[in-house]
């Protein structure tokens, strides 16, 4: 069994308060747990209106399964219509 964890840097470039921030990052949560079946929470960069950060955490049989699952989430971020992917960062346990 693999744990796969996943940390996003995201720059949102239309929110223009917290409370956008907040509906974006809300959509983008319940759209990778539904459709991934992962859990995501919420990083740092709280009181930032255009930088949010998440972690993606995941538990697949195999390791290149879960590798698979978590390059997938990185390109659906990336091609997410309202943000932008800064950065992120995959570990293996």
């Amino acid at each position: 069994m693999t744990v796969g964890i996943l940390h996003i840097s995201l720059f949102i470039p239309e929110s223009d308060s917290l409370k956008s921030k907040r509906m974006v990052m809300h959509s983008i949560k319940a759209r990778l747990r539904t459709q991934f079946n992962v859990a995501v929470a919420q990083l740092e960069d709280g009181d930032k209106w255009q930088k949010a950060a998440l972690a993606v955490v995941g538990v697949e049989k195999s390791r290149d399964h879960m590798n698979s699952v978590l390059s997938e989430i990185v390109n659906f971020v990336e091609r997410y219509y309202s943000v932008h992917l800064i950065d992120y960062e995959m570990e293996f346990l």
